[in-house]
């Protein structure tokens, strides 16, 4: 038995840990047949050398178990703040041979001082007379933060910078840091991580997120430098004179505060056991920025003449540089950066170059996506360098933005920069980033002696989560490939710190996205923990009532139904669920169910005709963004909300409250079924089938109302085959009729009816709606509606039907939490010849191959140690022949479905009479 992987649930880096209860996890791997642990015991220790009893923290002890995750690990007294913790997993195999993991290494911030900063009004030495107010603060050093926020008072990008000389090398030093809006944070002349947009976008007022960085490899003994250069953000949006999407049409956006700030500690740790801390204060340096514009709209302007070379480094003079001013920070508590940093991935190279003009140059990437883009250019100090960003081009190549209400995006958002004159001069942002195919450069020629500055290369580099990669799928048929290969760059270029809904024109959190796409999501990226942090953004935006906005955090205040759709809201009660669903995590469970009650008491205030939800958008983004279905979607999902929340109850032995809200969800069904099931069909549909309440008293038979009932278990069971049949009827044209909410259950029914047919017919449909039209006219993202031309080219709203290319192509779904056990359901009969893909569940990585060979054929899958895979085959006759790696002689079994335990096998499907499909 090997342990190839542990980790902490919750945290994508575990440096400024800042809970004092953690779920440790780990993954195994054997060639062994039947291989599975039998017991495992997790000890903490203080040490990463000395491992014995003597040392030990916290011990589980042995435990005759075979779970691997959600392994809780909370010391009774709490962590040690700002000390490293170090554990291992010992894991028992099923002969009793145990096997110990390396150490794991985490670092804690301060678990117990989980408040506000201290202002540093409140510092004793101002401030005596507060000395009893604030004697328990002050006097628990440990286990309280220590640095100040830091600035020069202005709402202008700025340099901070700190001196500083050390004795002798640490062993080890950890920075805790913020800067808001973002910072980047260096050490002696080099950044301190690869991350970018540094900290995550937050409801300020309530949450502030720190991040950590490991700089024990860049300080050294004599001086050494901590620079952070800080910029706007969301926290102190500055507009400029460019376009800011928060405050356009009504200017409703409010900024969190009007001085961009910084703290650090920095924690030092040197052989003999000493520990010093350095901290951010009126001692360090500041001067304002050669970015004198900072719009997180893809818009900044940069001189570099007075850029200060070198000023991060050690040896530079900074004499003149003010004095730092301690100021008041924000109103919200610290909390770690949990989810993934924002880091930089694919550096993508123009496909061709254009000379629209004398000095003005287009440049295509060939791929539209999330980017920071980085130009060298050469020229005299002084000349003026723009760039502009579009998804789009017009006839002649240039920027353009086809809708008419948004032409003040096309040339209302550029970056400016100044040139200093000396040799060739790089230029990339440093906090805004944007959704581009096409990057417009005036000023400059593409070839030199053109009385013009010279532009020498120019590169698109991919932003986005540095979530883990997960997942891989193609298939014989290159028009579904290149659908694939369209949603994962649509579904990356929207995750950051949260799931934007697009990186170009809003950069908002609509919540609808994250419970809509996260199955599809899953197969992308590792979304644990951000779906963790989202969860937290969800809990700051509720307000008192209990409504759940529509985005989180709030950019900005909408109104209606754009501010109030329980399509949006009930991702605080969906998403705990899809996280234990593919994750096996439950620890979200008791921190969000507060607000869960508190959101459903709200709902219950809306209800109508005694229980339908019918006030919100309806199946949005058909027909443009029509608001249709609305007590069909919407009651559903308030349904779904109530057993979500009885099922969070049942976990937290709440049973009381599980049979009250059971019962509430019953009573919804009954409604539902009242008002919008007829049981018996029309003269013209004599089939049951759910009609709407968009047209009084005319029955209307959709697809998307029958899938709404069936995936919500809406449906009496006696009735659900009148209602596939139902749902099959209203589409069987083979035409799209759905908005991004319908749209996901609609594929989800064709799925389990395993019409593979109808997915493909109605994606390759010559006119709209149709996701081979885009691809047909040379889309590499999914764009924001049905249509040709859209504002946004980067939505990924309509990409449910990467879902189904995970499930319904390569057939691989979840059965039981965290994919313990998962289906494997070959495209046999189907058009598709060959599939081959990955899905790099909790437990290990799935592999799938499947070649046809007439209506079956062969299969070849992987299955983690830990899971149980089925098969799920044709019908009750199918007979297979399984061979697994290791055997010697295949096995034959037949029937429906058949179980495998971990390993390989390749598994030969065949009809009754031994002759292959």
């Amino acid at each position: 038995m090997e342990i190839i992987r542990c980790g902490v649930h919750a945290f994508d880096e575990v440096l400024g840990i800042d809970r004092d209860e953690i779920r440790f996890f780990w993954l195994l791997d054997s060639n062994v047949e039947k291989a599975h642990q039998s017991a495992y015991r997790v000890t903490l220790f203080l040490s990463p050398h000395v491992i014995n009893d003597s040392d030990l923290l916290w011990d589980t002890g042995k435990v005759e178990s075979n779970e691997q995750r959600n392994i809780i690990c909370k010391p009774k007294d709490g962590f040690l703040s700002a000390t490293f913790h170090y554990w291992q997993v010992t894991v028992w195999d099923q002969d009793g041979e145990a096997t110990m993991s390396d150490p794991n290494e985490f670092f804690t911030a301060y678990p117990r001082s989980n408040r506000l900063l201290p202002p540093y009004s409140m510092n004793q030495i101002y401030m005596p007379h507060s000395s009893l107010i604030f004697r328990t603060w002050f006097e628990d050093e440990p286990n309280r933060w220590k640095a100040v926020w830091i600035g020069n008072g202005s709402d202008k990008p700025l340099y901070i910078r700190k001196s500083f000389t050390l004795v002798e090398k640490p062993t080890r030093a950890i920075a805790f840091a913020s800067g808001l809006g973002h910072f980047n944070l260096s050490c002696n002349g080099t950044p301190a991580s690869a991350h970018v947009l540094d900290p995550g976008w937050t409801n300020y007022h309530r949450r502030v997120q720190f991040v950590a960085y490991d700089l024990s490899n860049k300080l050294t003994d004599g001086e050494n430098v901590l620079g952070a250069h800080v910029g706007n953000g969301f926290y102190a949006g500055d507009q400029g004179d460019r376009f800011f999407w928060p405050t356009y049409e009504d200017n409703t956006y409010v900024r969190y505060g009007n001085e961009l700030c910084f703290f650090l500690e920095l924690h030092l740790f040197y052989p003999d056991g000493r520990r010093e801390t350095l901290i951010s204060g009126p001692d360090w340096k500041v001067r304002a920025s050669a970015t004198s514009l900072a719009n997180i709209y893809a818009s900044e302007t940069h001189d570099r003449r007075e850029y200060p070379v070198g000023w991060d480094a050690t040896s530079f003079d900074d004499a003149a540089w003010a004095q730092a001013k301690p100021l008041t920070g924000p109103r919200g508590k610290l909390s770690y950066q949990s989810q993934p940093p924002v880091t930089l991935h694919e550096t993508i190279h123009p496909v061709s170059t254009k000379t629209l003009a004398p000095g003005i140059v287009s440049f295509d990437l060939g791929q539209n996506m999330s980017t920071m883009v980085r130009i060298e250019v050469s020229g005299p100090a002084g000349a003026e360098v723009t760039v502009r960003y579009s998804e789009s081009v017009d006839e002649h190549g240039a920027v353009f933005m086809p809708d008419p209400l948004f032409k003040e995006f096309e040339y209302g958002v550029y970056s400016k920069i100044t040139l200093s004159g000396v040799g060739v001069e790089s230029w990339e942002p440093d906090f805004s980033f944007t959704s581009a195919r096409y990057i417009q450069v005036e000023g400059v020629a593409v070839e030199p002696d053109q009385g013009l500055p010279m532009i020498h290369s120019i590169v698109g580099r991919h932003v986005s989560s540095a979530a883990r990669r997960l997942g891989s799928l193609t298939t014989d048929k290159d028009d579904v490939n290149a659908l694939i290969n369209m949603c994962y760059w649509s579904f990356v270029s929207n995750l950051f710190s949260y799931h934007t809904d697009c990186p170009q024109i809003e950069k908002f959190g609509w919540l609808e996205v994250t419970h809509l796409l996260a199955p599809a999501t899953q197969y992308i990226r590792d979304m644990e923990s951000l779906y963790t942090k989202i969860l937290d953004d969800i809990a700051d935006a509720q307000e008192a009532d209990g409504l759940v906005p529509t985005m989180a955090p709030e950019m900005r205040y909408m109104c209606g139904p754009l501010h109030d759709t329980i399509s949006w809201g009930c991702a605080i009660a969906f998403l705990p669920e899809l996280i234990q669903r593919y994750y096996g995590s439950t620890y979200t469970f008791e921190r969000i169910y507060g607000p869960c009650t508190r959101y459903l008491d709200y709902l219950r205030t809306k209800e109508r005709k005694g229980g339908l939800i019918e006030h919100g958008l309806g199946d949005w983004g058909r027909d443009i963004a029509f608001g249709n279905l609305q007590a069909n979607i919407e009651t559903a999902i308030y349904h779904q909300c109530l057993r979500n929340v009885a099922h969070m109850a049942a976990a937290l032995d709440r049973p009381a409250d599980e049979a009250e809200y059971l019962a509430h969800a019953a009573r919804i069904r009954a409604v539902y079924n009242t008002h919008l099931l007829l049981p018996e069909g029309t003269s013209s549909h004599p089939h049951a089938f759910y009609t709407t309440l968009d047209t009084p008293n005319t029955p209307t038979l959709t697809a998307v109302a029958q899938a709404i009932a069936l995936q919500f278990h809406l449906a009496p069971a006696a009735l659900i085959p009148q209602i596939q049949h139902s749902l099959l009827t209203s589409c069987s044209d083979n035409r799209l009729r759905a908005g991004e909410i319908g749209l996901k259950y609609l594929f989800n029914t064709l799925t389990d009816l395993r019409r593979h047919d109808m997915v493909l017919a109605m994606a390759r449909q010559e006119e709209h709606p149709s996701y081979m039209r885009f691809l047909r006219r040379g889309e590499t993202t999914l764009p924001e509606f049905w249509q040709d031309e859209c504002r946004s080219k980067c939505h990924d709203m309509l990409g449910s039907v990467y879902e189904w290319c995970y499930e319904g192509v390569l057939g691989v779904r979840v059965l039981d939490a965290g994919y313990r056990r998962w289906s494997v359901r070959p495209p046999a009969g189907s058009e598709f010849g060959e599939v081959r893909g990955t899905v790099e569940c909790p437990y290990g990585r799935i592999e799938v191959r499947w070649e046809a060979k007439g209506s079956g054929g062969r299969l070849r899958v992987r299955v983690p140690v830990g899971t149980v895979g089925v098969v799920l085959l044709p019908g009750e006759g199918t007979v297979v022949k399984v061979l697994r790696e290791g055997w010697k002689e295949a096995r034959r079994m037949v029937g429906r479905s058949f179980e495998l335990e971990h390993g390989t096998y390749e598994a030969e499907i065949l009809v009754g009479d031994g002759q292959s499909l």
